[in-house]
């Protein structure tokens, strides 16, 4: 999602080559791949690799291979919301139900609903609707947009640093170039210290995607408007939609993307298979059920 900080003069000798032969290189440098490792390894998948590092096939290659040990270890195509529901019940991260102007997928965050103070399992939330956000993806879209809503925050009830740091770290060694803009809205005047702060951890490339957003200021609102139909922008955001998050909905939504997830990456066991179309027969019985009250009134 983020990139990693580099030198713009790195690899300047390289620079002439055109993107697809660099693509090549470095397929041809990380070797032979299988299940999947070699599904991840797609060729937009290295571009977004060369991109974080201005197209230095050496220090892509380690930054990718990184990422591989890590999605080995950490699995995260095989985190379901069952396991990370509890997270989600205030809202306090959530896929929109719409996209910005291009169609980038778009991350609702809001601060301010924090709800737990596991460490683990807070990120464990976080990259699930990641993956989650790039399965929905559409066609020939390749970044995403997160909207941060700083209703109800403050010092009191912000992340640890420890977990921003290690949130920071995840973002930008495993999923660079996947942010397109952040825009932070109606931020607090004492977010500036923790954005000190937190600034230190990410790279200057990822800073210029963050956005400051405040109501009262029409310069900023403008750089909403370019981005977003306000019609379909959450009110909380200043748009005119008074559409709200709903945990149930939103539940229903993740049990059929789980298997969307699992019919994409495949499922080492069985049982998680089963779990998961169990959840999205039970819910659309549900839906189904509801219908039929509605029509007997």
């Amino acid at each position: 999602m983020f990139g990693r900080k580099h030198n713009s003069h790195d690899d300047q000798d390289h620079a002439a080559l055109p993107h697809q032969e660099k693509v090549e290189e470095l397929r041809a440098a990380i070797g032979p791949l299988s299940g999947r490792s070699f599904m991840f390894c797609t060729d937009a998948c290295l571009r977004r690799y060369l991109e974080a590092w201005n197209w230095n096939v050496d220090k892509s290659k380690k930054m990718l291979e990184e990422t591989l040990e890590w999605r080995a270890t950490y699995k995260p195509e095989e985190i379901r919301w069952p396991e990370v529901a509890t997270e989600g019940e205030t809202g306090k991260v959530y896929r929109a139900d719409f996209h910005d102007r291009e169609g980038k997928s778009v991350l609702v965050l809001r601060p301010g609903r924090q709800n737990t103070c596991s460490h683990d399992s807070q990120l464990r939330h976080l990259v699930y609707l990641l993956e989650n956000a790039i399965i929905n993806l559409p066609q020939g879209q390749e970044q995403m947009v997160w909207l941060i809503d700083f209703t109800g925050w403050s010092l009191r009830n912000s992340v640890p640093i420890k977990t921003a740091r290690e949130t920071a770290n995840v973002l930008q060694s495993h999923y660079p170039e996947r942010l397109a803009a952040a825009f932070l809205y109606n931020p607090p005047r004492i977010f500036e210290s923790f954005w000190k702060i937190v600034k230190y951890f990410l790279d200057p490339k990822t800073c210029e995607k963050v956005k400051f957003v405040y109501p009262n200021k029409e310069e900023s609102m403008e750089v909403l408007r370019k981005s977003f139909d306000f019609q379909m922008l959450p009110e909380d955001f200043g748009g005119e939609s008074n559409v709200h998050y709903d945990h149930e909905e939103f539940a229903r939504l993740m049990a059929k993307d789980d298997a969307k997830t699992a019919a994409i990456w495949g499922e080492d066991h069985a049982a998680g298979a089963s779990e998961v179309a169990h959840l999205v027969s039970m819910n659309e019985n549900s839906n189904s059920k509801k219908e039929q009250v509605k029509t007997t009134r």
